[in-house]
């Protein structure tokens, strides 16, 4: 576009999440308007200047702001370089009802754990196909947001959800759905407990986020193939991963090397060890 906008919309597969938006403008201003959905928005590049229900507000990077549904709000650039914005359209039973009014009075919220699991998430969405990363990661940033609200400081909440049974059920599940995947949904409706509770009860017994101990298990499941002689694109599928590139990233970010370093430095290992040539 001529003013340098850009703009890049989806809706994801994830239950929860109406849309996703990412956004450059230049000169664009938003006029009145409203959102059935709640809006949860970071700012990575300027920073924006809005009027939320007759009052003007701002948001900036250090800040996850949340517009409620149904109240009234625009926008536009608080710099002349415009600004740069990434956007969650989450449902509107997100959130409960009742912390309407509180996210009017108190929009932005300044808090970094909160801001990278929203950045975290946000990567999670631009590769589809985890929905049990999306999933766990949008119940942890729900539930935080809602003890801002609350007037609770996130880790005021009465500490960890202990529930050994439950956390010990979808540990289960995982391991016996290691390579063809399972929702979360799908398993807390195996185990019989609400979808937040399994994330935070599993978090809490085992010090790690369901997804994360998924794709930690599918990695050790990929090393021992590709140690095996397995060529990497093969196992890819056979340990759980879409194609060789997810594997590679998770493989990178959990060990420090790709696949195919990894198995050049098995070989090399191998053929130094004395009496071996």
């Amino acid at each position: 576009m001529v003013d340098g906008s850009r703009v890049r919309a989806w809706h994801p597969a994830v239950p929860g999440i109406d849309e996703v938006f990412h956004a450059r403008f230049v000169d664009h201003a938003y006029p009145l308007h409203t959102h059935s959905t709640w809006t949860l928005l970071v700012v990575d590049d300027g920073a924006v200047r809005y009027d939320l229900d007759r009052s003007e507000h701002g948001a900036v990077g250090s800040a996850v702001t949340l517009l409620p549904p149904g109240i009234a709000h625009d926008g536009r650039s608080a710099t002349p370089g415009g600004f740069r914005k990434r956007v969650l359209y989450l449902d509107d039973d997100a959130l409960p009802a009742r912390l309407v009014g509180r996210a009017v009075d108190r929009p932005a919220v300044v808090d970094d754990v909160l801001r990278r699991a929203v950045d975290r998430l946000h990567r999670v969405l631009d590769a589809p196909g985890d929905e049990l990363s999306a999933r766990s990661g949008l119940v942890l940033i729900t539930d935080r947001l809602a003890a801002h609200l609350e007037g609770q400081g996130p880790d005021d909440d009465g500490g960890p959800v202990r529930d050994p049974r439950a956390a010990g059920g979808l540990r289960d599940l995982l391991d016996a759905h290691l390579v063809d995947g399972l929702t979360l949904d799908d398993a807390a409706a195996t185990l019989h407990v609400d979808p937040t509770h399994l994330v935070k009860c599993f978090a809490a017994e085992f010090g790690l986020p369901p997804h994360r101990y998924l794709v930690g298990r599918r990695v050790e499941a990929a090393r021992r193939l590709l140690l095996a002689g397995v060529p990497a694109a093969r196992v890819a599928v056979e340990a759980g991963f879409h194609d060789q590139a997810h594997l590679t990233r998770h493989f990178r970010r959990l060990l420090g090397v790709t696949p195919g370093r990894y198995v050049r430095s098995a070989l090399a290992s191998t053929t130094c060890r004395p009496g071996i040539t």
